[in-house]
């Protein structure tokens, strides 16, 4: 298990933009690939994105590809997640993940530690 402690959400309008950070403990946190998941209300939790242990692998889902971006500063243990042009249908409990292994994965079982999640709300 990783610590995981997210911050950065909050409402913002649509279109504009808002950035999520991940801060994990231990010394090891290039070894961990990391992901991003929403829950919205009423719905299924989904992926949104995920970065590699070195930052060189990142995937994103379709809704989100072109407007979020995911990166890592293994030096602070922090990842972070870029959000522009947001849109409503963003609105949704955010959540950090880790995986200890460092190639990510898009499926949320893949993940082992998860942060307490951060509110986004887009207003229209």
């Amino acid at each position: 298990q990783v610590p995981l402690v997210e911050s950065g959400g909050g409402l913002v309008q649509a279109g504009g933009s808002l950035r999520l950070s991940c801060a994990a403990s231990g010394r090891t946190f290039s070894s961990y690939a990391m992901g991003w998941f929403r829950q919205a209300p009423g719905k299924e939790r989904e992926f949104v994105g995920a970065i590699s242990g070195s930052g060189s692998i990142i995937y994103y889902s379709d809704s989100v590809k072109g407007r979020f971006t995911c990166s890592r500063d293994n030096d602070k243990n922090t990842v972070y997640l870029q959000m522009n042009r947001l849109k409503p249908e963003d609105t949704a409990v955010y959540y950090c993940a880790a995986q200890t292994t460092p190639i990510p994965s898009t499926n949320e079982r893949g993940y082992d530690s998860w942060g307490q999640g951060t509110q986004v709300t887009v207003s229209t």
